[in-house]
């Protein structure tokens, strides 16, 4: 049976893996609160803190009870006002780590020449602008059939909401014959089989324990390499 979709996590999956310092994050984040409250500039450390449990909490609903979020919910959990035009400095701390894996493009390529359509779904709190300026500027965006952003759904990965999500931005009408690529066994791998899709591991990322759900899946397949994926599907296809 031919596959309709091979749908693709993003962090850690079509970008590198980075261990990245939460602390910085948010002294990055608390620039848009100092943009509200000038005179809080000797607060920013506090602010900071504040954001920095507010994100452990917006994270751990994610990961107990698939609900999403948004940075302004962030901001919201941590009690703190934010211009969304001062965000510069928290885009500005991330944008290294957004680099496209080199492989994607021809990876995409590939699954198009084999007649199956491209999909991404991303547990995040970014609009979907910042991640579609992420695949504009790699330039694969023209080979994304349909991308789904968790911040724009009331649900995260591992929810099957989430995985239907996707599969209808791409068109695809039968997750048995749907493929899901990501770095998560529990997010990733044990969600997108949940969902009734076959999932494919690509092992290189440290996932924080805190991050760790409750059941690891085990994946039907595992790519050491991006361009693996199309060596696995041409042997299910």
């Amino acid at each position: 049976m031919s596959l309709q979709a091979v749908v693709f996590d993003w962090g850690g999956t079509l970008t590198a893996w980075h261990d990245v310092d939460f602390h910085a994050e948010s002294l990055a984040l608390a620039e848009a609160v100092r943009g509200v409250h000038p005179d809080a500039a000797g607060e920013r450390a506090a602010h900071a803190e504040r954001l920095h449990r507010a994100g452990e909490v917006v994270w751990g609903r994610s990961r107990d009870e698939q609900r999403s979020a948004t940075i302004a919910d962030l901001f919201d959990e941590a009690g703190l006002e934010h211009d969304p035009a001062l965000l510069r400095a928290y885009y500005d701390f991330w944008e290294p780590h957004t680099l496209t894996d080199p492989e994607v493009r021809p990876l995409f390529e590939g699954l198009h020449e084999r007649g199956i359509a491209v999909g991404v779904l991303s547990n995040t709190i970014w609009p979907r602008a910042w991640h579609r300026g992420f695949f504009e500027r790699d330039g694969v965006l023209d080979l994304i059939d349909g991308d789904v952003y968790s911040s724009e759904l009331a649900v995260t990965k591992p929810s099957p909401l989430a995985f239907a999500a996707a599969l209808e931005a791409v068109g695809a009408t039968d997750p048995g014959r749907c493929v899901y690529v990501g770095d998560r066994l529990f997010d990733d791998v044990w969600g997108a089989q949940n969902a009734g899709l076959r999932a494919i591991h690509v092992p290189h990322s440290t996932i924080p324990s805190v991050q760790i759900g409750h059941t690891e899946g085990t994946p039907d397949a595992v790519a050491p390499r991006l361009l693996d994926v199309l060596t696995i599907v041409d042997g299910w296809g």
